[in-house]
């Protein structure tokens, strides 16, 4: 077992990512190790996602070609996890015969058991929930080599989401909610902190809902949790974090607190992902989403309020049923009246058992790529627009390392988190990891250009 190489493939969201870095963390703690890529590997696992079709036909067709890959070396094992393998389960081994096992999102810390059955010859399913806090007993992530160059963590606060929108699989995949205690989410970036962590991420499918459960039945105390403003308070009073940013809020679990904790928190990075979905009010009703456009705006406005440097990005769906052109207009102007610095937009794609696969009026699919192609351009147009404003000033940008441009130059992101990548400039020090101010020198429709500032201790526009 020790010789044995793993490698992992992650498709879709920062809680897959995160998944994939504890399932990692196990199978070296199982004495395997890291493969350079997959050609070397000797256990591939594909961490899947099933928000759209086209994530699940990609799982379909990765494993058709994985036979070949395993016929390669004998004692290959190829395992699947993440929301298709919750979706699906054990149908997934009835239809792959070379697939040798699959867990779902609620059993990441099996995987090592499941890996023994798998060398033994036995091929398994573990797809049932976990409603206990036993979900989230897994081993932290080890620092990474060299030592302090590793400056970001995704950090999981809860879990599951009970909303249960008409579009989204997400209830069915991740199960209902369930927060982490306060008490176990400080050790851990405590910990973090500890390592040279700078940078948090909060991970949730609602996450500012952390507690909300608790907090109406007035049992936070028993519980262990409390309201999510509470909690970022408590994480920004930790000696050695710098930024910590939260993913994915739901606008309606924005309240007073929340808003004002983005003017008063010090490490609470200037950017808030708030998806909308829609601009329309006749489909976001029909969507679930239980907020209106009005409200929507409301809650930007008043984190602009709290914080005028604070950008905004978010979700869009085009071509839900029955969308008409005047509700795709709608969501067209919502860009514009929210002033998103950026957004990822799809075509609606119909999930199996969601309430918005049965509905009528499907909208014809040359008409949603068409609104996709014109949503985009409008979001290109307007987040180019954004990023020339920035040329001249300066930005904080925490390095992450070599940019995709190639060269000498370096790529990190801002408070904004803004990609910016950084010109070979007078300061040797400049690497990854280092946190450096730089002059804003240029801009393009995805990331800023800038030149590392000779003081590192220069004002930060």
């Amino acid at each position: 077992m020790k010789s044995k190489r793993f490698a992992i493939r992650t498709y879709g969201c920062q809680m897959n990512v995160h998944d994939s870095e504890k399932v990692s963390t196990l199978l070296e703690d199982a004495g395997l190790v890291a493969a350079a890529d997959e050609s070397e590997a000797d256990l591939l696992v594909i961490n899947t996602c099933s928000i759209r079709d086209k994530a699940e036909h990609q799982l379909y067709s990765d494993l058709g070609r994985l036979r070949e890959w395993k016929g390669e070396r004998e004692g290959r094992i190829v395992g699947v996890g993440g929301c298709v393998a919750q979706q699906v389960g054990d149908r997934l081994l009835g239809r792959f015969d070379h697939l040798d096992f699959v867990f779902g999102t609620h059993n990441l810390r099996h995987v090592p058991k499941m890996l023994e059955g798998a060398v033994a010859g036995r091929r398994a399913a573990w797809i049932g929930e976990e409603a206990s806090q036993a979900r989230f007993d897994l081993p932290m992530r080890r620092p990474e080599a060299p030592s302090g160059v590793r400056r970001k963590a995704f950090v999981t606060v809860m879990e599951g989401c009970d909303m249960f929108c008409s579009f989204c699989i997400v209830p069915s995949t991740r199960g209902r909610e369930i927060s982490r205690t306060a008490a176990e989410i400080e050790a851990e970036v405590r910990a973090l902190a500890l390592q040279g962590i700078l940078e948090i991420t909060l991970l949730g499918q609602t996450v500012n809902a952390y507690g909300r459960h608790d907090v109406r039945r007035g049992r936070t105390q028993a519980a262990g949790t409390m309201p999510f403003a509470e909690l970022l308070a408590r994480l920004d009073a930790i000696p050695g974090i710098e930024r910590i940013r939260y993913t994915s809020p739901h606008p309606l679990f924005f309240d007073a607190d929340l808003i004002r904790a983005h003017g008063e928190l010090e490490s609470l990075c200037p950017h808030v992902h708030l998806p909308v979905q829609s601009g329309s009010d006749r489909i976001l009703e029909s969507m679930r989403r239980r907020y209106t456009r009005s409200r929507y705006l409301e809650i930007v406005a008043g984190l602009r309020a709290a914080r005028p440097d604070l950008v905004v990005t978010s979700d869009l769906i085009v071509g839900y049923p029955g969308e008409t052109d005047s509700d795709f207009e709608e969501t067209l102007a919502l860009v514009g009246e929210a002033d998103l610095v950026d957004s990822f937009s799809f075509k609606y794609s119909p999930r199996p058992g969601t309430a918005a696969a049965d509905l009528p009026g499907v909208v014809a699919p040359e008409v949603a790529q068409q609104r996709l192609e014109r949503l985009q351009a409008l979001q290109g147009e307007r987040t180019l627009a954004y990023h020339q404003s920035r040329v001249g000033g300066n930005a904080l940008v925490l390095v992450d390392g070599a940019s995709r441009h190639g060269g000498d130059q370096l790529s990190g992101r801002d408070l904004q988190h803004r990609v910016v990548n950084l010109e070979p400039g007078s300061r040797g020090d400049v690497g990854p990891g280092s946190v450096v101010s730089a002059r804003i020198l240029g801009a393009t429709p995805h990331s800023l250009l800038a030149e590392p500032l000779p003081d590192a201790a220069s004002n930060v526009a």
